[in-house]
């Protein structure tokens, strides 16, 4: 290819002196998304991105290949309404998935079709939510990566828009009273109503009566002079008795939970009983038969445990607090307890528990008495991988397994003869290789630095490793969160290549329980990081790779973990692919959501947190002499949760430490994509296999994956 050279960008003077800390900021003017300055170096760095991109080898095939690999399409497990039952579906061809409903007689049709919605395919549905007798649908929409989200309702008879569109309802739960004629949902307040800069927090619980204006007649039922990061969840019994708030500040892994008797004081004005207050647990709760509430809490179990309360004992009717729970399930200690579905049915001689645990990451079914939780039978799944989803009615259960090789499949069990099949396959599997020929999935462990062992998920081709492999190393790291081992199309693709693809579960995330959440968040952040580098050291000593052929990955928090491995250790990786990352961990509070973070990384305004922060900081830590990786840097324009000048700012500071040209071979060559009309997830298919051609093929250019000989390389 055409050797690259990178465009020039003004370094700045901006020195900084914060609590003893003296903090360079020379790219500070790339914040300002709008300016002249901005723009014209946003061009050149377009133009250098796609001249660079488009002249890489085996693009043309990867990318038809790709498309193969997402043509499998998807459905969903059913959702049950009074008679009819909702499910989602993408075929193959279609750019989103779409909303079917199967009416009282059988028929099946389209509900709701984001490309009907909006042809140009910008259009993501975010939620949609059916009333209890199925006869209408909340849904919520956002375009272009709009964090406002629109939400409306739909009659599901006649397709008749009833209500909408209402604004700023992002990440609304919506729980509908009996009829259908209101529901309970979670806005934000107008802009003209929070201090400037705020306009992405203040939520609140409503009630709102379908065809109603909600900026003047929607009722406030809670958080009203509540935190400003705080984020609700709504939810109502079936018998419409009981309404369940919870709340969590920022983005911590901790909530509190009110629950409220409407029959005691009607649902515009409910009176809320704390049930969790005030306690460091994160609790999620479901109303189950005959009062009981169920409670699935780490609160004295960092896995994972089951509690059950009885809201029709008169000793429930103060203050329940969690001395006062019934403990169901204990924890399991080297499980992590994901989710949980009630079999309560007239057929069946005993109500029952169905609960999935996550066992390093890969999933379980066992099956449970309701009263006891005494385990009764264990539900086997295809392999070792992911339950997504578990649902239930009557005596039915609908659950979703998928794996590294596997695309999405729906199973059905049936409790009264304790047998399972499948309820629904992918569309378009003939797409997808047969099971078990691409390759195979394995488990290593590695000890860290401080000799905490990490889990590493390697895939590859099979066989041995006889010689090291170009390989990509991926890594999340934060808010509890755990890559679990699901179909990926990008991970076919590089493995059918002949490459390796690995997962390093390090601390940050939740595959271990809350403890090894908190053990790589805020002061312990730095420790997601050493988990990381032992995990590609650990790949290189075994021989799956090697340093000249690993590439670093990471989305968002992701994005982060790969960029602190990169600028700590930049000898140990070849390449990295950085996705939305958040980079400038000085000032990451000002924008996006950043604010709502703090809980997970530190404050720069606290000294303490502040020294945290510059410990691992990788816009901090890029030094003119410094030899680092190739790096591609891909953002979305619309993206309201990670600011995108996060790699605008980390772009020039890399392109400026390997100089105008990049060495020969690429090592140091620096690229930043952005793609506009898309926020920090969802999108259109066709987005989707345009971003995955540009990153594998960046990775195996890097790599060498695609060298002499390899088919792709022709």
């Amino acid at each position: 290819m055409t050797r690259p050279s990178h465009p020039p960008a003004r370094r700045q003077d901006l020195v900084e002196h914060r609590f003893g800390h003296r903090i360079a900021d020379p790219y500070r003017w790339l914040e300002q998304a709008d300016s002249a300055e901005t723009r014209t170096w946003l061009a050149a760095q377009e133009a250098l991105c796609r001249a660079a991109l488009e002249e890489l080898p085996g693009r043309d095939r990867l990318r038809v290949r790709m498309e193969e690999l997402l043509s499998v399409g998807v459905t969903g497990p059913p959702v049950w309404r009074g008679t009819r039952q909702f499910f989602m579906r993408r075929l193959p061809g279609q750019e989103h998935a779409v909303l079917h409903v199967v009416d009282p007689d059988g028929t099946e049709r389209v509900l709701l079709d984001p490309m009907t919605l909006d042809p140009t395919g910008r259009t993501v549905l975010d939620a949609w939510h059916p009333d209890q007798e199925g006869r209408r649908v909340a849904y919520q929409v956002s375009t272009g990566g709009d964090d406002g989200s629109l939400l409306y309702v739909l009659d599901v008879t006649s397709g008749a828009l009833l209500d909408g569109p209402i604004a700023r309802c992002w990440r609304s739960s919506v729980a509908w009273l009996p009829g259908g004629e209101s529901f309970y949902y979670v806005r934000r307040l107008p802009a003209h109503a929070v201090p400037a800069g705020e306009e992405r927090y203040h939520r609140r619980v409503h009630l709102h009566r379908v065809g109603a204006d909600p900026d003047t007649e929607d009722r406030l039922v809670f958080g009203d002079g509540g935190p400003r990061t705080a984020s609700y969840t709504a939810g109502i019994s079936a018998d419409a008795r009981r309404l369940v708030v919870t709340r969590s500040v920022g983005a911590v892994r901790r909530n509190d939970v009110w629950v409220a008797d409407l029959t005691r004081h009607g649902g515009e004005e409910p009176e809320f009983v704390p049930v969790q207050t005030g306690i460091d647990a994160h609790t999620s709760v479901a109303f189950g038969p005959r009062g009981l509430l169920f409670l699935h809490t780490d609160h004295e179990a960092p896995r994972g445990r089951l509690a059950v309360l009885d809201l029709d004992d008169p000793a429930a009717q103060g203050t329940p607090a969690p001395s006062a729970w019934k403990e169901l399930l204990p924890e399991d200690p080297q499980a992590r307890l994901e989710h949980f579905t009630v079999l309560d049915d007239p057929s069946l001689d005993r109500a029952l528990l169905l609960v999935v645990r996550s066992r390093h990451a890969v999933c379980e079914i066992t099956v449970h008495d309701l009263e006891t939780g005494t385990q009764l039978d264990a539900i086997a799944t295809p392999g070792l991988g992911t339950v997504g989803e578990i649902r239930s009615r009557g005596h039915e259960a609908w659950f979703t397994y998928t794996d590294p090789f596997t695309p999405v499949t729906v199973f059905r069990w049936d409790a009264r003869d304790r047998t399972t099949s499948v309820w629904a396959s992918p569309p378009g599997q003939r797409a997808t290789p047969a099971a078990g020929t691409v390759g195979t999935m394995r488990r290593i462990t590695c000890a860290s630095a401080d000799g905490t062992p990490i889990r590493v998920t390697v895939l590859a081709p099979h066989g041995e490793p006889r010689e090291p492999r170009p390989a990509i190393l991926y890594g999340y790291g934060g808010f509890g969160l755990s890559p679990t081992p699901v179909y990926n199309p990008e991970v076919v693709a590089w493995v059918e290549a002949g490459g390796v693809y690995a997962v390093a579960h390090v601390r940050g995330g939740g595959e271990e329980g809350a403890q090894w959440h908190r053990a790589g968040a805020r002061a312990g952040k730095q420790r997601s990081v050493d988990d990381f580098q032992a995990a590609a050291q650990a790949l290189c000593d075994a021989g799956w790779t090697s340093p000249r052929q690993l590439v670093a990955g990471g989305e968002s928090n992701g994005g982060l973990l790969a960029g602190a491995a990169l600028t700590q250790r930049p000898e140990l990786y070849r390449a990295a692919l950085l996705g939305a990352p958040v980079l400038d961990l000085v000032r990451y509070e000002r924008f996006g959501l950043g604010a709502s973070w703090t809980t997970e990384y530190g404050s720069a305004t606290v000294p303490e947190e502040l020294g945290w922060l510059l410990g691992y900081s990788p816009y901090h830590h890029v030094t003119e002499a410094g030899d680092y990786p190739a790096v591609l840097l891909t953002v979305s324009e619309g993206d309201a949760v990670v600011d995108p000048l996060h790699a605008r700012k980390m772009c020039a500071a890399l392109q400026h430490a390997a100089g105008p040209v990049p060495a020969e071979d690429g090592r140091g060559l620096t690229l930043l994509r952005v793609e506009s009309g898309v926020g920090h997830g969802a999108r259109a298919m066709s987005r989707i296999a345009a971003l995955s051609v540009d990153q594998l093929s960046f990775a195996a250019w890097q790599s060498g994956l695609f060298g002499q000989g390899h088919p792709y390389g022709q």
